[in-house]
C-alpha cells in the first residue's frame, strides 16, 4: 500500500519540467481559509480543499486527506477540440466518488488495487477516462518490529527512493465531487487515490505491496484522455525499475504526522 511519502519541489517548478500548465492556486494564508463570519459558511468542495495547512508541494510526510499535487492530460475547457495538454492540478488525497453525498462519510480512499480498480464502483468512471500522476520523492512504508517493553509489536518505517535521486511518478485515479445543493461558481472538489500493486524485487522485504510506478514512457497512453489505458499498463512494474529503488530505514518520527522536515528521511 502507500499511506505516507514525501515530495520536496513546488507545482511551478514541476510544470516547467515537465512542460506543463500549472493549474495550482497561489497558496493562501490559513487563516484566510476559515469561513467568513458574517458572510456565511463556505461551501463544502472549497472547505475541503482548504484543510490543508501546508502550501501544496515541499512536504515530508503527506498524508491522506492532504492536498498534493498532480499530473493530468486534458483538453482546454475554452478549446475542447484541441489537443489535450500537460496539466499540475491540485488534489485531495483520498478519492471522493462523484455519486457520494458527504465528503468524510465513506472509506477514506486514498489507495486502489491496480488488478481490480475497475471492477469498483468508486474507482469504474475513473479508470475510463480520469487516471493521473502523482509526484514523489519517495514513499514510505512499515515492516514489523519486535515487541516493545509492554509485549506490543512494533512498526519500524522504511523510505523507498531511487537511488540516483529523481522524482516518481505513481499511476493514480481521480474524480470530480459537487453537494446536490452546489452554489453554480463553487469549485469541485479534485479528488485522487494512487494505484498499489504487488511489490517487486528487494521491495518485497518492507511490505507485499507498493505503489504502481508509471515510467515517462508510459505517459502518454496513460494519461489519454479519450482512451483507454491498456491492461499491460496496471501490471506490476519491471525488476530492472525496482533494483533501482532504494530501502533505508527511518525514525518512528515519521509516523506522527505532524513531524514535517528532511530530518525524517534521515537514515537510522
Amino acid at each position: 500500500m502507500c499511506g505516507r511519502f514525501a515530495v520536496t519541489t513546488d507545482p511551478a517548478k514541476l510544470a516547467a519540467e515537465i512542460d506543463a500548465v500549472n493549474e495550482v492556486p497561489v497558496p493562501l494564508d490559513p487563516a484566510a481559509n476559515s469561513p467568513d463570519k458574517e458572510s456565511g459558511d463556505a461551501g463544502a468542495a472549497d472547505k475541503e480543499q482548504a484543510k490543508s495547512t501546508r502550501s501544496v508541494g515541499e512536504n515530508y510526510n503527506v498524508a491522506p486527506t492532504t492536498t498534493i499535487m498532480t499530473v493530468v492530460n486534458r483538453h482546454s475547457p475554452e478549446e475542447p477540440d484541441d489537443d489535450p495538454a500537460l496539466r499540475v492540478r491540485a488534489m485531495r488525497w483520498g478519492l471522493v466518488p462523484p455519486w457520494a453525498k458527504e465528503i468524510g462519510k465513506g472509506p477514506l480512499l486514498f489507495n486502489a488495487r491496480a488488478e481490480t480498480a475497475g471492477e469498483k464502483s468508486s474507482f469504474r468512471a475513473a479508470v475510463k477516462s480520469k487516471r493521473c500522476l502523482i509526484p514523489m520523492d519517495g514513499w514510505y512504508e512499515w515492516r514489523k518490529g519486535p515487541e516493545d517493553a509492554k509485549g506490543k509489536p512494533t512498526k519500524i518505517p522504511f523510505f523507498m527512493s531511487p537511488h540516483d535521486g529523481t522524482r516518481l511518478f505513481m499511476a493514480g485515479l481521480w474524480s470530480v465531487w459537487r453537494p446536490k445543493d452546489a452554489d453554480k461558481d463553487e469549485a469541485p472538489l479534485l479528488s485522487c487515490s494512487i494505484l498499489t500493486t504487488d511489490a517487486v524485487g528487494h521491495l518485497r522485504e518492507v511490505h507485499d505491496r507498493m505503489p504502481l510506478i508509471m515510467p515517462f514512457d508510459n505517459w502518454d497512453a496513460w494519461l489519454d484522455p479519450d482512451q483507454v489505458a491498456p491492461e499491460s499498463l496496471y501490471a506490476p512494474p519491471s525488476d530492472t525499475i525496482a533494483e533501482q529503488i532504494d530501502i533505508r530505514e527511518v525514525a518512528p518520527l515519521v509516523n506522527r504526522v505532524a513531524n514535517n522536515g528532511p530530518e525524517l528521511l534521515e537514515p537510522v
